[in-house]
């Protein structure tokens, strides 16, 4: 037990300057700090394990990406992050972290982050931001597209027919809410008369 003490007395310096910089950080506000690193540390130890499990697998990386495929990773990349954020059939996901508040948008949900401070406040704002976890699903693809390619291409296509369904149906809905007509007062020939 003495070198459980002597490991306490000497981290305790570096727990008081954790707490300071917390508090001068948030200001008052409930910030997960502590939450927000442990997900930065299961984030880099995914990665590192990803990294590891190519190398253990002996597959070559690509020396680079075609642009096609990168086109259609961005898009299922977007599209998945996205579904995951704010769809509503996902929210069984998300639902521990955080609570409904309402529709957003065209079959999307308003949700917030159920408790403050702490870890689960940090993986609720994960799970309700799709740019924060655009870099998690990217990663995953990359991981997929350097180990599976043909399989990775699979998803991200069926993720990219996804949104393009979805841009189709504002387009469609646009439409049948007369919001593609030239506003009143508008030369439809492009010349006033």
């Amino acid at each position: 037990m003495a070198i459980v003490d002597d490991l306490q007395r000497a981290a305790a310096p570096l727990r008081r300057w954790v707490r300071t910089q917390g508090r001068e950080y948030s200001q008052g506000e409930p910030r997960p700090l502590a939450g927000d690193l442990g997900a930065m540390g299961v984030y880099m130890g995914l990665v590192t394990a990803g990294v590891a499990a190519v190398r253990a697998s002996g597959r070559e990386l690509p020396e680079r990406i075609p642009p096609g495929d990168v086109a259609l990773l961005a898009v299922a990349t977007f599209r998945l992050a996205r579904r995951i954020a704010k769809d509503p059939v996902t929210a069984p996901l998300r639902a521990p972290f955080t609570s409904f508040q309402g529709p957003s948008g065209h079959a999307e949900v308003a949700e917030e982050v159920r408790e403050h401070g702490g870890v689960k406040h940090a993986v609720g704002e994960l799970l309700t931001c799709p740019f924060c976890l655009a870099q998690w699903v990217a990663t995953g693809l990359v991981f997929g597209y350097a180990t599976a390619p043909r399989a990775t291409r699979l998803v991200g296509l069926t993720m990219t027919l996804v949104a393009s369904s979805d841009v189709l149906q504002f387009v469609y809905d646009a439409i049948q809410n007369g919001g593609l007509e030239p506003a009143p007062g508008d030369d439809p020939q492009g010349v006033d008369a």
